[in-house]
């Protein structure tokens, strides 16, 4: 069977790319980009392959400026008339930062997944081929266009705006805890059950890579955000706790930030849940939007802090950050 679908495959490398090295007994990237195609069985009667060779990174050595780079490679290769459809292997510790990334800086109604593997090729079980496989399908498949970037593993189709990884082990560890999947891959078929209401988009090839991610937690003060301020941090976002509050300690440390016109970014260390202004006493929700404070809705801090490095890149006007972040929201203020 004859097919005119064209799909072009980056590779970047992860755990699909690795096998266990028997002198350290440990997984190390290891196979090429046709080893790890050659292992997805019939893909030639679904769709032609491109072969594009990002690199071979396990993924916490893939940095920003990294992604920016995959960023403006993925553009380049969607905007060709011979392409349908791109998909990227990627490792899965960093795997949401970069899909959320690209989620933002590629404008194209042609399908975009990212898909990786949570066991590697020496181990029993090995779910790289059929997740690639599955993401394949996914990037040929008419109905997967104009929804942004997708996250295809385990047979399920997620947004990358709403996937985290929540579990270090399991297979179905990519889910979208508040909403669900997009749909399902089965018998090689794209089965999508709701769609994304509104859809973001940044237009920037660049990135400001000193912003901090902090972690709230009782008794935390100032001295982190203090130590950014004084090495020329130019965001900082802030994992509170519940709906939106911190210990008080915290405090005069974002209201020096502010004052320098580092914006500040609240998101919960919950798992799911936005955060909200609803209490007003010190360090409350209420009392840190009085502050200035920017509230970044549901996200997770390792996707709001992408979202204002992009930003950041932009503008440093904490008005039009702000307006990014909290929308509706932002509109009743004002």
């Amino acid at each position: 069977m004859q097919t005119s679908k064209k799909v072009a495959i980056i590779f970047t490398g992860g755990t699909i790319s690795m096998k266990v090295d028997p002198r350290i007994h440990a997984a190390i990237p290891a196979l090429s980009s046709e080893e790890i195609l050659g292992m997805v069985t019939n893909v030639e009667n679904f769709a032609n392959i491109e072969i594009i060779n990002f690199g071979n990174y396990p993924s916490p050595h893939i940095t920003p400026n990294m992604m920016m780079d995959l960023s403006k490679l993925v553009k380049k290769t969607i905007s060709r008339d011979d392409i349908t459809g791109v998909v990227v292997t990627h490792g899965t510790d960093t795997l949401e930062e970069t899909a959320y990334l690209l989620d933002l800086t590629v404008k194209s109604e042609k399908p975009v997944v990212v898909v990786g593997a949570m066991r590697n090729s020496s181990e029993l079980g090995y779910d790289g081929s059929s997740n690639l496989s599955a993401a394949i399908c996914t990037a040929i498949s008419d109905s997967s266009k104009n929804k942004g970037v997708l996250v295809v593993m385990n047979n399920e189709v997620n947004a990358a705006s709403e996937v985290t990884k929540t579990n270090t082990l399991s297979l179905d560890t990519f889910k979208s805890p508040e909403f669900g999947p997009l749909g399902i891959v089965d018998n090689d078929e794209i089965l999508y059950y709701r769609d994304i209401i509104s859809r973001e988009h940044i237009n920037t090839d660049n990135i400001e890579t000193k912003v901090l991610l902090l972690k709230s937690a009782p008794g935390v003060n100032s001295d982190i955000i203090n130590y950014c301020i004084d090495s020329e941090y130019k965001g900082i976002v802030i994992e509170a706790m519940g709906r939106g509050n911190l210990p008080p300690e915290m405090i005069d440390g974002i209201v020096r930030s502010i004052s320098k016109n580092i914006p500040v970014v609240l998101v919960s260390r919950c798992p799911t849940g936005r955060v909200l202004d609803t209490y007003g006493y010190e360090g409350g929700g209420n009392h840190l939007r009085k502050l200035g404070v920017i509230f970044g809705g549901n996200l997770p801090g390792q996707k709001a802090r992408i979202k204002l490095m992009l930003l950041l890149a932009k503008t440093n006007d904490m008005n039009k950050i702000r307006e990014q972040f909290e929308k509706d929201e932002y509109k009743k203020l004002n």
